[in-house]
Order: C-alpha cells, then sequence, then structure tokens
C-alpha cells in the first residue's frame, strides 16, 4: 500500500467514524443550523442570485467604456445576360466582362454613449443596491429557516418529554390491570371494572404510540429543512430542559423592537427597495434629457473584377471615418412620462411596503413576547397543579388497591395528572422557545 492509499483509508474510516458518531449521538441544535446554512437549497439559490447580482453590476459598470466590434461580409454575384457591368466600389467604377463576381468587405467599428444624461452611472447605482439586497434576503432566508429548525427542534424535545410521561402512565396502567384482574379473581372487582382498566391501558398505549408518530414527523421536517436523504439517520440530542429555563427573564418587546428594526434583514431589504425606487425614478426623469455619442470605424473591401490582387485593394479601399452624435428627445409617444409616473408609484409602493414590513415586524414580536409572558404564568401555575395531581393520583391508587376508591376515581385522577403534566410541558417548551426566538430578534443566538 503506497502512501497515497494509506492516506486516503484513513479520511475514508475518519468520515465513516464521524458519520457515525453523529447517527449515533444525534445532531444538537448548533450542529443543525450550521449544517442548514450549508446545504439547504433555498440558501443555496439566494447565494446564486447574489452572484447574479454581481454579474449585472459589472455589466452595469461596463457600459461606460465603448465597444469595439469586427464585421465581414462576403458575396457572390451572378448576371446571366450582361456582357459587361459597372461597378461603383469605393468611389471608384469597375468594369467586368465575368458573369459571376466575388465581393468582400471588412470593418472594424467602435461606439460610445459619452453621455446619456447619467443614466449609465444611475444604473451602476442600481446593480449596487440590488447586490445589496440579494445579500439582505440570503440573510432573511436564513433567519427563516433558523427559526423553522428551532421551532422543529423544540417540538421535538417536548414530544420526547410528553412521551416519558405517557410511558410512564402506561406502567402505571399496566400495574393497576394487574392489580384489577387479581381483584376480579378473588370477586372484589367487577368485570365492567376490568373492562375499563383495560381500556385505560389502551388509551395510555395510544398516547405513547403518538408521541412517537409525532416525533418521527418533526424529525422528517427536520431533516427536510438539512436537506438530509430518506436513508439517512437522524437524532437530536440536547441537555436536559431544567425548569429553571422556563423562568428565565422575558426580554421587553420595546427593547427587541427598537434592535430588530436595525438588525432584521426584512426590513433593510425594504429600506432598499425604496433606495432602488428613488434611484429608478431619477433615471426616468433623466430619459428627458439629450444624449451624446462618438463612434469610428476602420474598412476595407476587394473586389474579384478588379485586376489588381487582394492585398493590393485591401490596401487602396482602405478607409476611416469617425462620427459624433446628438439626439434630443422632443415627442416620445408620452414614453418619458410614463416611465417618471411609474416610477413614482413604485416608489410610494414601496414605502408602504417599508411600514408594512415594520409593523408586521413588530406584531410578531409582541405575539412573540404575549406567548413568553403567558405561557411563563401558566408553566408556574402548572407547577403546583403537577405536584398537587401527583398527589391525589399516588392517594386515589392506593386507596384504589386497597379497595377504597372506585375504578371511576381512579380515571378521573388519572386524567387530571395526565393533563397537568401536558399543561406544564406545553407551557415550559412554549416559553422557553418564544423567549429564545425574542432574543434571536434582537440579535442574539439560537441556544436551546
Amino acid at each position: 500500500m503506497n502512501k497515497w492509499t494509506l492516506i486516503a483509508a484513513i479520511i475514508a474510516a475518519t468520515l465513516l467514524k464521524t458519520g457515525t458518531l453523529y447517527a449515533q449521538s444525534g445532531w444538537t441544535l448548533q450542529q443543525c443550523l450550521n449544517y442548514a446554512a450549508e446545504h439547504n437549497i433555498q440558501l443555496q439559490k439566494s447565494r446564486i442570485s447574489q452572484e447574479d447580482s454581481k454579474e449585472q453590476l459589472l455589466q452595469a459598470k461596463a457600459a461606460l467604456f465603448p465597444s469595439l466590434s469586427f464585421s465581414m461580409s462576403q458575396s457572390v454575384g451572378y448576371r446571366p445576360f450582361q456582357e459587361a457591368t459597372n461597378i461603383v466600389q469605393n468611389g471608384m467604377v469597375t468594369t467586368t466582362n465575368n458573369k459571376v463576381t466575388e465581393n468582400g468587405s471588412y470593418g472594424l467599428n467602435a461606439n460610445w454613449t459619452v453621455w446619456n444624461g447619467g443614466i449609465n452611472q444611475k444604473n451602476i447605482k442600481a446593480q449596487e443596491i440590488a447586490g445589496e439586497i440579494a445579500e439582505v434576503q440570503t440573510a432573511q432566508s436564513l433567519n427563516t429557516i433558523q427559526e423553522q429548525i428551532a421551532q422543529l427542534y423544540v417540538q421535538i424535545l417536548y414530544t420526547t418529554e410528553a412521551k416519558k410521561v405517557n410511558e410512564k402512565i402506561f406502567e402505571t396502567a399496566q400495574q393497576q390491570l394487574d392489580r384489577g384482574r387479581e381483584r376480579f379473581k378473588i370477586g372484589d372487582l367487577a368485570k365492567a371494572d376490568v373492562a375499563q382498566l383495560e381500556a385505560q391501558l389502551a388509551n395510555a398505549e395510544y398516547d405513547v404510540v403518538n408521541s412517537e408518530t409525532q416525533i418521527a414527523s418533526y424529525k422528517r421536517q427536520l431533516k427536510e429543512l438539512l436537506q438530509l436523504g430518506i436513508g439517512e439517520n437522524f437524532d437530536v440530542v440536547a441537555d436536559e430542559m431544567d425548569d429553571s429555563r422556563a423562568l428565565e427573564p422575558v426580554p421587553a418587546k420595546e427593547d427587541v423592537y427598537a434592535a430588530a428594526l436595525n438588525l432584521r434583514p426584512e426590513i433593510r431589504a425594504a429600506q432598499l427597495q425604496s433606495e432602488a425606487a428613488d434611484v429608478q425614478l431619477n433615471i426616468a426623469k433623466r430619459g428627458y434629457l439629450p444624449t451624446i455619442g462618438v463612434n469610428a470605424g476602420v474598412g476595407a473591401s476587394h473586389y474579384s473584377a478588379d485586376d489588381r490582387g487582394i492585398g493590393e485593394q485591401m490596401k487602396r479601399n482602405l478607409n476611416g471615418s469617425i462620427g459624433l452624435s446628438l439626439s434630443v428627445p422632443i415627442f416620445d409617444n408620452r414614453r418619458n412620462k410614463t416611465s417618471v409616473s411609474r416610477a413614482r408609484l413604485s416608489k410610494t409602493s414601496a414605502e408602504l411596503d417599508l411600514l408594512d414590513k415594520q409593523t408586521t415586524l413588530g406584531s410578531n414580536i409582541e405575539n412573540l413576547w404575549l406567548q413568553a409572558t403567558s405561557s411563563q404564568q401558566r408553566f408556574r401555575s402548572a407547577q403546583a397543579a403537577v405536584q398537587s395531581q401527583e398527589t391525589t393520583y399516588e392517594l386515589t391508587n392506593e386507596q384504589f388497591k386497597a379497595g377504597l376508591k372506585n375504578i371511576v376515581d381512579l380515571l378521573q385522577a388519572r386524567d387530571n395528572l395526565l393533563q397537568a403534566q401536558q399543561n406544564r410541558l406545553q407551557s415550559k417548551y412554549t416559553t422557553i422557545l418564544n423567549t429564545q426566538l425574542l432574543r434571536f430578534y434582537e440579535g442574539g443566538q439560537l441556544t436551546i
């Protein structure tokens, strides 16, 4: 085995080991965010738009310089009924008796728009703004995807913890059914009560399976954002969410909004759209101004009827020209006036769009703040409710085993405990998610 084969084998083994560790240990939120930033197709398309904007900017800058082109034409003429033909070429008359003649001409031409009211310079400005818009739109897409990833990640964590609760309920339901069957054998419990215990166990099992289904669905959606294939093993990993995370201070909505106005890419994109509309209005107004251009050309030709050789003809027929053009719009069928009017409408629309984006941003932040604060309050209440319902359920279960409580009391206690636990988990993770999103809008990192 040579050196390069050995190195390739080591790299392959390392990659395989890394992939295995990923599959075993799972993905952290930060790993999901980093991977999506590189592999998400929507983000890759946004980056392609950025590159396209750069190319258009280079083209707009190139319009300031002259253009140069080369032309060549070759033609063959046939006059079957003429005995002699006089051909005027480059101011010279050539007579030929040939029925078939060949003619060639060559030209090198340059054109330069010296001044067109400053439109070319404004086009460069417009393309610079378009490039900035493409850049912030990529950042906007990244933010949206990161928020979606965080929401799915939290849903997976919440449902996973809810599944553990359901599994405990299932274990208890199994124990209660076993105890109920023993009591039924000795005649201490009716068959109808045993049937209710069996139904309770079936419901508990259904809740466990339903939680597993929801977790699988959230993972599938998260894999889609990460652009992972159908055969990729995927799981998440995170530190256990301590209840104290749900009791952290919720950022003030006014502070978050003030920071978001300066940081959020959707606001910057709307501001740039307004600036771009200003530039387009300026370009439209310059359509009323004259255009000055310079053109120059060098050409030569040859003709088969001429007795001189092609080289001598090209030399003698060589000619050059230079010219200055001036175009002044006088009546253009309302073209410029319409362009200016439409540009003004686009500017007004861009200003309204900016106002709408600011309003939407404020509404989103206020909604996150309301959900965070209200769910935090519900979490405090749910903690006390869970403790109370756990005590009640344990007492009712012991009394049921002793024959002091009937099956209806037991099922009611079980349902109350399950509802209290679900309320606590839901309010806990809702608080954590919305608090993190508020900090993200404020310029912080998403950390779960």
